[in-house]
């Protein structure tokens, strides 16, 4: 009895150990150690040691610039720098839109669906900023697609225009999570791009629609009610003739506060006058 009870005494212990073991080759202690510590905790890519980081920075490459990207642990100011040079580079619509695509220095891409570029014309009059996309527009990678959109449409076909006859884009290329507001950060990330998208576009008329595209084109920190009904001259680095701008209430803005919706009415009116000249 005795030898039986030390038999499973001992096949315990070795049962311990075995788990033991095991725990350790789980957790990586079966791979060869190197002169630098390996965090599992990360996405999982492949660490480089030091003999290839040293080979590799003895060799020159060559990559396009176009599809340079912007670690997301960089700062709000290395990820603006990479996107201004990204936006310099950009020489069409198509190249910024590339470039937009495969940046990766604004972390509200990795919360996103879809990157929401543009919609409508690039040859159109008038081109419209917004905010940033929402649900829907995350779904369907289209600027105001949502009931925003609808409204938008609405507030456009009053004076005989659609989404063939304007160009759509945002302040930001991807949705924030829970719908949120951008942050000074996000939007100074992405200005670069946005500043070079209306240069490509030329448009006759800038409309900022909503406080974050105002706040950001115009650099004024002042409410749409104050703001709107003038026209006002914008300009960025990428522009010789500054180009005549709009401001009005955001269209979901309008969904929450429909008292306003005359007041946006005005607002088409001056746009339907100044096209008309």
């Amino acid at each position: 009895m005795v030898v039986f009870v030390w038999f499973l005494q001992s096949r315990a212990v070795d049962m311990d150990k075995k788990a033991l073991l095991e725990w350790h080759i789980d957790a990586g202690a079966d791979e060869a150690v190197g002169e630098e510590a390996v965090n599992h905790f990360t996405s999982g890519e492949r660490r480089v040691t030091s003999d290839e980081k040293k080979e590799s920075s003895s060799l020159t490459t060559h990559h396009s610039p176009l599809v340079t990207q912007s670690p997301l642990h960089h700062s709000p100011s290395a990820a603006t720098a990479v996107s201004r040079k990204l936006a310099d580079e950009a020489k069409t619509l198509a190249e910024l839109e590339a470039a937009v695509r495969a940046f990766d220095g604004c972390a509200i891409k990795k919360t996103a669906s879809k990157t929401v570029f543009c919609d409508g014309n690039p040859k159109a009059r008038v081109m419209v900023i917004g905010e940033a996309p929402g649900a829907q527009e995350d779904i369907q990678g289209i600027p105001f697609c949502g009931q925003s959109g609808k409204l938008l449409d609405a507030m456009l076909a009053s004076i005989g225009l659609d989404r063939t006859s304007v160009y759509i884009s945002n302040t930001v290329f991807w949705r924030p999570p829970g719908n949120r507001q951008p942050s000074p950060e996000e939007t100074a990330t992405c200005l670069p791009f946005v500043e070079k998208h209306i240069a490509l576009v030329q448009p006759k008329l800038l409309l900022l629609s909503g406080g974050t595209a105002t706040t950001t084109l115009l650099q004024k920190d002042i409410s749409i009610s104050r703001l709107r009904g003038k026209l006002y001259d914008y300009t960025n680095p990428y522009l010789k003739p500054p180009i005549s701008t709009l401001v009005t209430y955001h269209p979901s803005y309008l969904l929450r506060s429909p008292g306003q919706k005359r007041l946006a009415w005005a607002d088409m009116l001056l746009i339907k006058d100044f096209l008309s000249k």
